[in-house]
């Protein structure tokens, strides 16, 4: 038996598919959700569920929960004697499951197909099938989490040559993925999101807001006390979400504080998280080289889009009610259980062929020339653009920038970044070339990257016709999520020189946004225009820094939608 499996930030669910139908599967507690919680008590009995999840409350230092943010990282979690890993933590909520599954189903449960963020990175999903195994399932396929809801909606509402937006808000992440249905075929038309968003974030706003109001620091508190508060912003958001007005109340050091929010002040405080919203919506709808008024429909998944202004924030942003015919939170786990059984070739079960895109831009470095003879390192060349259908192949060629220059280092990057400092080095080939004069050498870089997110990368000296190859597995990445934000955060946009203007800094920061939300001939656009730019200012020819400032911003200000 296949089933399918939602492992979610906050919960995670399974369904089973039968003579064309998908059924939830219900936990030992006879509840279709199981939360993404694990804890260690006292007697070093591991503890999953509903169950950690109330003994965390009182034993918040023996929790550890909102762990699949960072899978694949080498973050730990120390639960009373013991040390886990993300996967690990992750495999222990598996475990559970595949055992109440089997319980449920009265056989063996061996294989799985677990949904993952359209947004995880190769490492993530790598970590994700790690987990299912160390769970003892057997992985057919990680699939996207908006990919697997769509099949439930384009299956059931029988809806063909449809073009619909998937908004997935759940507890940790925020997916937006356009696809489209036409026939038989499902084909994924761009990805877009952010692994750091979801319903958490709606309730740490209240949170904030909370101890901003009494005048209290989060620090000084203990583990108890701060989850206390956690659980009364996470009540009292829920209350907000049927009356205009919630009283969110807390015993700390012994005093009774409360604090009454109002509807309206909740929603100026959240503005901030609309705005991170509205960014993955702008890039899918640009990837997808579509206008709003081009999508069909739009789904709903996610347990946070059950917030009521997330909802009016759809209908404000499309100028229609989003469709809600299919669960929120149950649509991945029933779609990747009709997967399985399109996998088991279940009769009743219509066949769909699913297309899927590849979701970071995969490159390598190359050096550009600042003026005659002297080239700056460190740029980043796109080879395979993100939201590529997969599986793909590119081959870009590229030169010698040295007389007698007997080896090319091809470092393999994977990100949106116009400065490789900025992306993730996934590895590196070395390939001798012969020495000969700057320029006269050549190879030809091939990136070819399958529907399992393996990338194999070919490199062949165009003179002598030798091949050099190389799977990347991420094997090359020791750094955590967390190491990997903080360093892109303080690195980010540092390279560039200091400017006097502080107009030409701004642009020049809109300049970077703007090239990681591009792909295409629209980013080597920009990329031309910000280096004409950049060297302008290096000139400080005053009439040369004005026409190529006029340039560079009527390039950004094109091609905006949102």
């Amino acid at each position: 038996m296949i089933i399918g499996i939602d492992l979610g930030t906050t919960n995670s669910l399974a369904a089973y598919c039968r003579d064309g139908k998908a059924y939830m599967i219900p936990n030992r507690l006879n509840k279709n959700y199981t939360p993404s919680v694990v804890a260690v008590d006292e007697n070093d009995q591991i503890l999953v569920g509903e169950t950690a999840q109330e003994y965390g409350i009182l034993h918040p230092e023996r929790k550890a929960d909102v762990f699949k943010r960072f899978m694949g990282s080498e973050r730990q979690y120390q639960l009373g004697n013991h040390t886990f890993r993300p996967e690990e933590l992750s495999a222990l909520v598996l475990k559970t499951i595949k055992e109440d599954a089997e319980c449920f189903l009265g056989e063996p449960v061996t294989e799985a197909i677990i949904s993952v963020p359209a947004y995880f990175d190769d490492k993530r999903r790598k970590a994700t099938k790690l987990a299912g195994e160390l769970a003892g399932l057997k992985v057919e396929r990680i699939i996207s989490e908006p990919t697997a809801a769509a099949i439930t909606y384009g299956l059931y509402e029988k809806t063909e040559n449809t073009r619909f937006l998937v908004f997935d808000l759940g507890g940790g992440t925020f997916d937006v993925s356009i696809l489209e249905l036409y026939g038989t075929i499902l084909e994924v038309r761009a990805v877009a999101g952010d692994n750091y968003l979801g319903g958490e974030n709606f309730t740490g706003v209240l949170e904030d807001a909370f101890f901003a109001q009494m005048g209290i620091e989060r620090e000084k508190l203990d583990w108890k006390t701060r989850s206390a508060v956690y659980q009364a912003a996470e009540e009292c958001k829920r209350k907000l979400g049927e009356v205009s007005a919630a009283v969110m109340h807390c015993r700390i050091n012994g005093q009774e504080l409360e604090y009454t929010f109002q509807q309206k002040e909740y929603e100026e405080l959240c503005a901030p998280l609309f705005e991170q919203i509205r960014k993955p919506l702008q890039r899918s709808i640009t990837d997808a080289h579509v206008r709003l008024s081009d999508i069909d429909q739009v789904v709903l998944v996610g347990g946070a889009t059950r917030m009521p202004m997330i909802r009016e924030f759809i209908v404000r942003l499309f100028k229609r009610f989003p469709d809600t015919s299919v669960h929120p939170e149950e649509a991945v786990a029933m779609g990747a259980a009709i997967q399985g059984a399109m996998k088991e070739r279940d009769k009743g079960v219509k066949e769909i062929i699913l297309t899927d895109v590849c979701a970071f831009t995969l490159g390598t470095e190359i050096a550009i020339t600042r003026r005659e003879g002297v080239y700056e390192p460190g740029h980043f060349c796109p080879i395979i653009d993100r939201n590529t259908v997969i599986p793909a192949s590119r081959t870009e060629r590229f030169y010698t920038i040295r007389d007698n220059q007997d080896m090319l280092r091809i470092n393999i990057y994977q990100g949106e970044s116009r400065l490789t400092a900025n992306n993730l080095l996934l590895g590196y080939l070395e390939v001798p070339v012969p020495k000969n004069r700057a320029g006269d050498e050549a190879v030809d870089v091939t990136y070819t990257y399958d529907i399992n997110s393996i990338l194999e990368v070919e490199v062949k000296v165009v003179s002598t016709g030798k091949v050099k190859k190389q799977v990347i597995k991420g094997k090359y990445n020791t750094m955590t999520d967390e190491e990997i934000r903080a360093r892109m955060e303080e690195l980010s946009y540092l390279k560039i020189s200091p400017r006097n203007q502080e107009e030409n800094r701004l642009l020049l920061l809109r300049g970077e946004t703007c090239y990681e939300e591009s792909v295409g001939d629209r980013r080597i656009d920009i990329e031309h225009c910000m280096q004409e730019f950049e060297q302008a200012l290096d000139s400080r020819d005053r009439e040369r820094i004005q026409d190529t400032r006029r340039k560079l911003q009527k390039c950004l200000d094109s091609g905006r939608d949102i």
